[in-house]
């Protein structure tokens, strides 16, 4: 099955925007108007793939909405904002989230200074990040790969505990595999800080949190890696958990994919009046010090500027670190399959090969996945995470774990905290000795210590193979070599590009439609 077009969306979404078309009217005691039924279907369109808005079609439309209850404060569930047409729900909660990240960023600590040798050594803007951490309640940092984000955070840091040494300062981040990067970065730095998902921290009760209002956190200070993936619910969530004398730094990419949850955080902030409102509390860093080649130099353009993607992969080198692969889109690419069974042999050997009651066996099999990444934008069609496992373990790819081969990765799809796992992270099937012999288990990183998490395949029924992954489910992650599968789906594709090829730390392989190649993928936003 191919993947849909803007012209062919999901059959649960077709139900589900026609229900909204026919009763929403009906609610609010409107007649039945096509134009509202299209702006309804749209906007239910555009809120399944995260965005909280939509352009006005047309004049007509917007004489439609005007004359209709749906459109009528306090209580019509559409709202305009210029031409751009929103649910009033979401509009609010936007607003309410924006104001109060603003608020924070233009409150104004005490004057201090930072200690000159938490400066030391850095550029212009991670100099104005170590200062504007000890000025605003809030501090936005942001910047691509290699531009120091994590090192400035670090030295943000130490200023603060310079002035401040028994601060109660937290790390986050939206997944489990961003946290353990963030908390691995710091740690070379000689920061021992708590870190943790965004989930965990708030005490997530399936749609509610245990942290909130009446029983915030209590910090001086929280940094929030990886904000780009960071959705308008969540935020709030956030934001209603922290007690106002708490210290915010938000870190992130705003070239990144947004979430998948509605409501892009990060994005929004980047509209000029917001910038300007944050002032001297938003700080880009420009420099970049980790050289990664032409995959780098690819990135670079996607984020800058708008190319065509042949443009920029023609010149590429036999001995760059960024190789371009066309392929025909009706098969899996063979070399593909070859380097993925070849991945898989290589975690299933080692596996079979270590003493899983050695905690340095099993961080060392845990890292292995880290070795090799298989994206691609889509779940099902030629090129899915779907046929990728199909091809790969056959009928047992629909199955539970328990029936996947030793060393096949597993991916949690679910935030799990009686199990101690988060939505996105990625696992190992295992034998291990027990009492009643050699049985399967399922090996995960303990993001709460330093002991493994031990799961049994039945408490994960629903876990997914994840010998490939869906580039959103890859955000915060990171692998020495990663290869990308890019079809044309008709969508514009330069942050799918962009997010996908900086998760590569060595090498990268991109591989197109040999259709037209690379001039078949849609860059344009």
């Amino acid at each position: 099955m191919s993947s849909p077009t803007p012209l062919e969306q999901p059959r649960w979404l077709q139900t589900l925007a026609a229900a909204l078309a026919e009763a929403l009217p009906r609610l609010h005691g409107s007649s039945p108007d096509p134009l509202l039924a299209e702006l309804i279907t749209n906007l239910a369109a555009a809120l399944a793939e995260g965005r909280l808005e939509i352009s006005l079609p047309s004049a007509e439309h917007r004489r439609a909405l005007e004359a209709s209850p749906l459109g009528a404060e306090p209580d019509g569930p559409l709202v305009l904002e210029g031409d751009r047409l929103m649910w009033r729900r979401w509009q609010r909660q936007r607003q309410q989230v924006l104001q109060a990240l603003i608020e924070r960023a233009q409150f104004q600590l005490p004057d201090a200074s930072p200690d000159a040798s938490c400066s030391e050594g850095l550029d212009p803007d991670q100099q104005r990040a170590v200062t504007a951490v000890l000025q605003y309640g809030l501090v936005l940092l942001e910047g691509g790969p290699g531009t120091g984000k994590t090192s400035t955070v670090a030295r943000m840091l130490a200023a603060v505990l310079a002035q401040q040494p028994g601060s109660r300062i937290q790390l986050a981040a939206p997944t489990g595999k961003a946290a353990s990067r963030l908390r691995a970065a710091l740690a070379s730095s000689s920061l021992q800080l708590p870190c943790s998902t965004l989930h965990r921290l708030l005490e997530s009760r399936g749609e509610r949190f245990g942290r909130n209002r009446q029983h915030p956190l209590a910090l001086d200070l929280l940094v929030v890696d990886e904000v780009s993936m960071v959705d308008l619910p969540l935020m709030q969530a956030l934001l209603e958990a922290l007690p106002p004398s708490c210290r915010l730094v938000l870190v992130g990419d705003a070239a990144q994919l947004p979430p998948v949850g509605p409501g892009p955080v990060l994005l929004e902030l980047q509209a000029p009046e917001r910038r300007q409102a944050l002032g001297g509390a938003a700080i880009e860093l420009r420099t970049t010090y980790r050289n990664n080649g032409a995959i780098a130099a690819v990135a670079a353009a996607l984020r800058e500027a708008e190319q065509p993607l042949e443009a920029l992969l023609t010149p590429l080198n036999s001995d760059d670190n960024l190789r371009w692969l066309p392929a025909n889109p009706r098969q899996l690419p063979a070399e593909l399959l070859q380097r993925l069974r070849q991945h898989q042999h290589q975690l299933q050997e080692s596996c079979l090969a270590g003493d899983l009651d050695d905690p340095a066996v099993t961080a060392s099999l845990l890292a292995g996945l880290d070795n090799y990444l298989v994206l691609t934008p889509l779940r099902r069609g030629r090129w899915g995470v779907e046929a990728i496992h199909q091809a790969l373990l056959g009928e047992a790819a629909a199955r539970s774990p328990q029936f996947w081969p030793v060393g096949t990765p597993v991916l949690c799809r679910h935030n799990l905290s009686e199990l101690g796992l988060a939505n996105g992270d990625v696992g190992l099937v295992v034998e291990r000795e027990t009492k009643r012999g050699r049985e399967r288990r399922l090996l995960f990183a303990n993001q709460g210590g330093s002991e493994p998490l031990w799961i049994h395949p039945a408490q994960l029924p629903e876990a997914e193979p994840a010998l490939a992954l869906t580039v959103h489910k890859a955000q915060g992650s990171e692998a020495q070599e990663v290869w990308v599968l890019m079809p044309d789906t008709g969508r514009p594709q330069h942050r799918l590009l962009y997010t996908a090829l900086t998760r590569a730390r060595g090498r990268a392989c991109l591989i197109t439609p040999l259709r037209g190649a690379a001039a078949a993928v849609s860059l344009k936003s």
